[in-house]
């Protein structure tokens, strides 16, 4: 199961950058955002009453679920678009990817959980990889006040990414499954958006187009509501440290659909770094030897 949901996640969010992409045009950020998880909300919520799994959290959970929505399904997002603006997508990309050292450090500082030494060298080894993989963007960008900008809003977005990863893994703690509260926070993230949009003036619009319906119908459904649902009950399952490594890997995923659609070629630096991301995905997940038992002391020799 672990390895069902594992590639689940590093193959439908490999292939939402493309449809990212195809978003950008006449709509708002902001709307574009609330479209997606708005229709995402309403798939979950439709299907939990389906299922009559549909529970309103209160007390703390209630509190948790909204700071989940917040972090994960608005600020994130409305960061790494704007970094999106001043940077290069490769040089975002290797940014988030550092999700998966600061879930093990936050989890350090929030919880005092010991960080695992193949979890930080994992991650170094998959950082390095994604390095090469986007050098030649990152050797291509000059920098500048545009491009310290950029680099504050796509990490604030993946500390953001991180916050709501360990707000999940508290949620689960408590017996609520990333389902509902991803249904849940999905919504608090769209009244917000929406909220937002109506204060400061954003025009409503939407794009018919063929292209945009598609791109929103794929960010909903394969990667918002499997996609979310996959990673958090991996967060749960692997624990957040963990679980996080799959963002390493989906930007590999992105490169070879951006070689399909968009003419990316590979070099040897891309090679590589693809060869330091797969060792790294290895290390982590790599199981300690177990200690072998200890031999039973020789005992004496019993006397006449």
């Amino acid at each position: 199961m672990n390895a069902l949901l594992y590639g689940l996640v590093v193959l439908i969010w490999g292939t939402t950058w493309i449809a990212l992409k195809w978003q950008l045009g006449p709509v708002p950020i902001a709307l574009s955002i609330a479209y997606r998880f708005g229709l995402a909300a309403l798939v979950l919520f439709a299907w939990l009453a389906w299922r009559r799994q549909l529970v309103v959290p209160r007390g703390r959970a209630l509190t948790w679920v909204l700071a989940q929505g917040l972090c994960l399904f608005c600020l994130n997002f409305v960061c790494f678009l704007n970094a999106s603006q001043t940077l290069p997508s490769g040089l975002v990309a290797v940014v988030f990817s550092s999700a998966a050292l600061w879930n093990a450090l936050l989890a350090r500082v929030v919880h005092g959980r010991a960080v695992a030494p193949q979890v930080l060298g994992g991650g170094a080894l998959g950082l390095a990889g994604l390095t090469l993989l986007f050098w030649p963007e990152i050797a291509s960008q000059q920098a500048g006040a545009g491009t310290l900008t950029g680099l504050a809003w796509a990490l604030a977005g993946t500390l953001c990414f991180s916050t709501g990863n360990l707000l999940s893994a508290a949620l689960q703690g408590q017996g609520l499954k990333p389902v509902q509260t991803n249904a849940w926070g999905m919504a608090v993230g769209t009244a917000i958006l929406c909220g937002y949009a109506l204060v400061s003036g954003v025009p409503w619009v939407f794009d018919a187009s063929p292209r945009y319906v598609g791109a929103l119908l794929y960010l909903a459904i394969p990667g918002s509501v499997i996609g979310f649902t996959a990673y958090l009950t991996l967060v749960g399952r692997l624990g957040p440290e963990r679980a996080a490594y799959s963002t390493v890997l989906f930007p590999v995923v992105a490169l070879n659909v951006s070689a399909w659609v968009e003419g990316y070629r590979w070099t040897a630096p891309a090679l590589v770094g693809l060869a330091l991301v797969m060792a790294g995905n290895v290390l982590v997940f790599r199981k300690k030897p177990a200690a072998s038992p200890a031999a039973p002391s020789p005992r004496p020799p019993a006397r006449a």
